[in-house]
């Protein structure tokens, strides 16, 4: 079996990122607007924007995503890193892709002198909780949001 990689994500990973974010859309069931999608991917390949995209990949196939960003925080003297979305394709859950992508960017974090890691997910999403309570015990916040 080839060895997984991750890496950053590039122009040439468009088509592809886009059948992994329209399947990420549909296990959570939102609509996007086609503008939104675009933006999306117009700041993940901007060298200025903080949102930025881990991609992991097998054989040449993507099988799954870590777009984060980082920001200042109140909270520590630097910088905290925000896993925004994190998706692996349905047939290569189980195979490790998701905690590879957390792990890399969790070593990206550490390299690049930032605080902490965080992120949120689904109550209901037990498969992805399993995940995630591996790493550390939800910190017991939620999240409230207002649409502006």
């Amino acid at each position: 079996m080839t060895a997984l990689a991750i890496r950053d994500a590039a122009p040439g990973d468009r088509a592809a990122w886009l059948v992994l974010w329209a399947d990420y859309l549909r296990f959570y069931d939102i609509d996007l607007a086609p503008e939104v999608t675009e933006a999306t991917w117009r700041r993940l390949m901007d060298p200025v924007s903080p949102l930025k995209a881990r991609l992991a990949q097998r054989g040449g196939r993507l099988l799954g995503f870590a777009i984060h960003q980082h920001h200042p925080s109140s909270w520590v003297s630097g910088d905290d890193c925000y896993l925004e979305d994190l998706f692996v394709a349905a047939d290569a859950r189980g195979s490790g892709t998701g905690r590879a992508l957390i792990d890399d960017l969790a070593a990206l974090a550490r390299a690049r002198g930032w605080h902490r890691l965080y992120w949120h997910t689904d109550e209901g999403n037990a498969r992805a909780r399993a995940l995630y309570d591996s790493y550390t015990p939800s910190d017991g916040h939620i999240r409230y949001r207002i649409r502006l």
